[in-house]
């Protein structure tokens, strides 16, 4: 059985794994929400809102800046739950990437994973967006992909394809040297199965135990891990346990 310690990279998705998205998505979109008043909108019906759009608008518009990519997305909650949007709403909404927090064991934990291993981010989101949450992590990672420079959103296999060719030729790694470590079963562990990679869940919604979904698409077929853990600084533990 593989050891967390056998692999040279860890390459993480970011948003759902390092930085609370969910938490960010529903501060965004309160100025949305109050504009309805009394709406009765709760939180979990809003995260299953973006889950379902940003799903649909990643397929339809790959082309599109993540921004203006989340600028859609807006309108189309807004339209499906019952809400007058503007421009101006839209594209605060599609602005908000920056102000997503990081989870509070993220910065720590990747401070000891770099000890251990390269880093290196394979996001869905514009380069400037992540440069700016970068800033809340703690780190300096060794490479950064992101959907503006391949194209189009993960789980697209063009993503994936970049990812390993890049680790290929920037710092000749193998398939067997990567470790992809994500929140996201749509996004990144599907699309890493389908490659052949390990993987290790970084379960913080507890989907394993039964949790919620949140603002995720389903899967319908779940992918296998190979680790689970319901935390970085969880996983961080157990890396520097294996170390010694």
């Amino acid at each position: 059985m593989a050891r967390l310690t056998d692999y040279k990279v860890l390459t993480f998705d970011c948003y759902g794994t390092l930085i609370d998205w969910e938490a960010g998505i529903w501060d965004a979109l309160q100025p949305l929400i109050m504009s309805g008043g009394d709406s009765g909108v709760t939180r979990e019906a809003a995260l299953l809102a973006f889950a379902k759009w940003e799903a649909h608008h990643e397929h339809a518009s790959p082309e599109l800046r993540y921004p203006d990519l989340l600028a859609r997305v807006h309108r189309s909650m807004a339209e499906s739950l019952g809400f007058e949007t503007s421009g101006a709403l839209d594209e605060a909404f599609g602005a908000s990437v920056p102000l997503w927090p990081a989870f509070a064991d993220t910065a720590d934990a990747l401070r000891i994973l770099k000890r251990h291993y390269k880093l290196v981010i394979l996001s869905n989101v514009h380069r400037e967006g992540f440069a700016a949450s970068n800033r809340k992590l703690g780190v300096t990672f060794d490479a950064v992909y992101t959907a503006e420079d391949i194209g189009t959103y993960k789980p697209a296999d063009a993503n994936f394809e970049y990812l390993l060719s890049h680790l290929k030729s920037d710092f000749g790694l193998d398939k067997s040297d990567v470790l992809h470590t994500a929140q996201s079963l749509r996004h990144d562990h599907t699309p890493a199965n389908r490659f052949g990679l390990a993987n290790a869940w970084i379960d913080r919604q507890r989907l394993s135990e039964g949790g919620s979904w949140g603002a995720t698409e389903k899967v319908e077929t779940m992918p296998t891990t190979d680790f689970i853990f319901f935390s970085m600084g969880e996983m961080a533990a157990a890396v520097e346990a294996e170390g010694g």
